[in-house]
């Protein structure tokens, strides 16, 4: 450690995978909160994430979806108003996500956006985003684009979050769904399938283990440094 005089040597840690795969797996459902970015009364991005629910329950997992319908825009209301209540309470419950947007002017949704601006950072001692799962999904009304799954994948960095590597686009989702709602057999199905069960594996590897995967060095040093100036507080 002599030549690492930046560090102090009590606090910094080897990452070692005896603690990393020390604790007990959890035996609940896997728990996975949705989200759609489309009012619409036939939305395509809520019809992909209700076609995600069913093979999420497939897969084992317990699911809720937000309906974004009534959430204020941010600052436009304080966070007491029912809907923000709502989906933070969901949020919380979540150990992982899926956000799905349409494609709209080379974007994701204002309506989409909306529901990730009311998710804070920090609520209290706690961060409700931090080290959960995340799958991004988009449609498109014409051919196929990356531009809203790539601002999410930005989001849910911003957000502290896990995203998985794999990602869906289904391009003219409008031809992707028959007449009952139903998404038909296609490859842009079959991506489906395989982002949701890669965020299920990552998801049941990580979950039980933030603690330890969230543990830093630079946190433990500010928790240190304040810990010290309580303790020379309270001796003056």
């Amino acid at each position: 450690m002599s030549d690492l005089p930046n560090l102090i040597p009590e606090l910094f840690k080897v990452p070692a995978a005896d603690e990393l795969f020390s604790r007990q797996p959890a035996s609940h459902k896997p728990r996975i909160l949705l989200l759609y970015g489309s009012l619409r009364s036939r939305s395509f991005s809520r019809l992909v994430v209700e076609e995600s629910v069913r093979l999420l329950e497939a897969m084992g997992a317990e699911t809720r979806v937000f309906n974004p319908s009534g959430l204020p825009l941010p600052d436009d209301s304080d966070d007491s108003h029912p809907k923000v209540q709502e989906l933070r309470e969901l949020v919380n419950w979540s150990e992982g996500m899926v956000w799905c947007s349409p494609e709209r002017h080379g974007a994701m949704t204002g309506i989409m956006k909306a529901q990730i601006d009311w998710i804070p950072l920090n609520m209290g001692a706690v961060r409700p985003t931090q080290g959960k799962t995340l799958a991004v999904m988009q449609v498109c009304g014409g051919s196929q684009s990356f531009n809203a799954v790539n601002q999410l994948r930005v989001l849910g960095r911003w957000m502290r979050m896990l995203t998985i590597p794999n990602q869906s686009s289904v391009a003219k989702a409008w031809a992707e769904f028959d007449d009952n709602d139903r998404m038909k057999p296609s490859p842009y199905y079959d991506r489906i399938v395989d982002v949701l069960e890669e965020l299920l594996k990552f998801t049941l590897l990580t979950r039980d283990r933030n603690d330890y995967l969230l543990d830093r060095y630079s946190e433990r040093k500010e928790s240190a440094e304040e810990l010290m100036k309580r303790v020379n507080q309270r001796s003056i």
